[in-house]
């Protein structure tokens, strides 16, 4: 998730990756599915194996191993727990307007993300200027113009990740500089912080974006996350607030349909899987209800909190292990849409850490009653559905909402899920990548949350959908 503000400002640099049209999507003729010979070494004659790869989950990881895979001429199954697929994101309407209760935005600069986009050329949709803010200042909710407000925490961002250009030289390869990370990833975001001395003024103007961020607290996110998202950005405040400025016009389950229209790989919903057993030969998928498959090699598309709700025989390698029982994406994440009458306008509210149970509300679109805003909790004390609740929290910003009704989806106690968005902790991108990344006997595994790049991110997932099907298929 990035909650950074659209403000009005326009570089020039976007002009130039704008989609244009409506959305159309090319289905080529499949290629044809290898042999028990061709398929490599990784498959076991056809006698042996039911599928070639069985893929658990169907976001937008697992949708892009599946695909790759049946590129490849590969035998595949995708087994989703849900009865939809999408994983963490997830195309919806309300208010008569289609909207995202997971992730949404996308930017099309993004090394995986891009080249998809233009691949079905999807058409994307840019959100409107936000035309006030309220930040939270010593003596309560301020209000600023777009252009001031969000120059100002700008400017401590630039300080915040001075020096980014060397540490991530490369934040597509997070560890090349491996050397000068080993104490910047103990640090919190809170300790980094507290190193600048800001002022009152200015913690009160960032403290509420790195709580949120780190799922609660500034003491629980990793400072090296921010920076690296802040490093793929361009290492500058309007490269940051580009990435939450374009969504897919007709949502993200758009790119997932193009995707699975291509491959036509073989998808069963509502299929949580119980067990999964690499017996050294083959892989051994048993759901739930206690339907069993087997495959050459599984790709395990899960989201990394969850990898401890399915027994893994032989178990899972430490790294993922400690991931999973650490979490990685943040447990409390709660995202709201909230449908209010006209009044407030095209309003961005955050809060100070602490401060309000909703630390942020960002504006999305008119309707016919009034306004949709997104928000965003890691408050477990608060009831998103309470409207009463949902209203007194966003008041605490300075913003006030003729509150109509309430969206909501708790990733966290979404049990396919058990977190939202995905950000690191303290020491763990040093002390489990890359042996996240790595195989298990037969088993890869893709996730957004254990991406070399944005992770957290749609293009996170792609790639790590992409790296994983390349092991399934014996090529790394």
């Amino acid at each position: 998730m990035h909650t950074g503000p659209t403000s009005q400002q326009r570089p020039s640099r976007r002009t130039l990756i704008k989609a244009a049209g409506a959305a159309a999507v090319a289905v080529p003729v499949l290629a044809p599915v290898a042999s028990a010979a061709s398929r490599g070494t990784t498959a076991a004659p056809a006698a042996a194996a039911d599928w070639d790869v069985i893929v658990i989950g169907a976001g937008f990881a697992g949708v892009t191993a599946a695909r790759e895979l049946r590129a490849r001429g590969k035998r595949v199954l995708v087994l989703e727990a849900r009865d939809r697929i999408g994983g963490r994101t997830w195309t919806d309407t309300y208010g008569g307007q289609l909207i995202e209760r997971g992730g949404t935005w996308v930017e099309p600069t993004q090394p995986y993300l891009g080249p998809e986009l233009k691949r079905y050329s999807l058409a994307l949709e840019e959100d409107d200027p936000i035309s006030t803010t309220w930040l939270p200042t010593p003596s309560g909710p301020k209000q600023f113009t777009p252009e001031d407000g969000f120059g100002r925490i700008g400017t401590i961002f630039d300080r915040m990740f001075e020096g980014s250009q060397t540490y991530f030289e490369k934040p597509l390869q997070p560890l090349l500089r491996n050397d000068l990370l080993a104490n910047l990833d103990k640090l919190s975001l809170r300790d980094r912080l507290t190193q600048l001395s800001l002022t009152p003024a200015e913690e009160l103007l960032v403290n509420g974006q790195t709580a949120v961020y780190s799922g609660g607290t500034s003491a629980m996110g990793a400072f090296t996350m921010f920076a690296q998202w802040w490093a793929l950005s361009g290492h500058t405040n309007q490269g940051w607030n580009d990435t939450m400025r374009w969504r897919i016009a007709k949502g993200t389950k758009a790119l997932l349909d193009a995707m699975l229209n291509e491959a036509k790989p073989t998808v069963r919903l509502s299929s949580p899987v119980a067990t999964v057993t690499d017996t050294g030969s083959l892989v051994y998928v048993t759901t739930k209800s206690g339907t069993q498959y087997n495959a050459s090699a599984v790709v395990v598309a899960m989201p990394v909190n969850a990898l401890n709700t399915v027994r893994f025989s032989p178990a899972l390698p430490a790294a993922l292990t400690t991931a999973s029982g650490q979490g990685v994406a943040v447990k409390n994440a709660v995202k709201l849409w909230i449908h209010a009458r006209k009044g407030a306008g095209r309003v961005y509210g955050q809060g100070a850490e602490g401060g309000s149970p909703i630390p942020m509300l960002l504006p999305f679109k008119e309707t016919a009653e009034g306004m949709l805003y997104i928000a965003f909790s890691t408050d477990p004390a608060l009831d998103p559905t309470n409207t009463a609740q949902v209203k007194s929290a966003v008041q605490k910003l300075g913003v006030n909402l003729d509150v109509i009704g309430v969206k909501v989806h708790d990733w966290g106690r979404d049990p396919y899920a058990l977190g939202g968005w995905a950000f690191r902790k303290p020491g763990q991108l040093t002390k489990l990548y890359p042996d996240v990344t790595h195989t298990s006997g037969r088993l890869s595994f893709a996730s957004g949350d254990i991406a070399n790049g944005w992770s957290g991110y749609i293009d996170g997932a792609i790639e790590s959908g992409m790296r994983a099907a390349r092991q399934a298929a014996g090529e790394e």
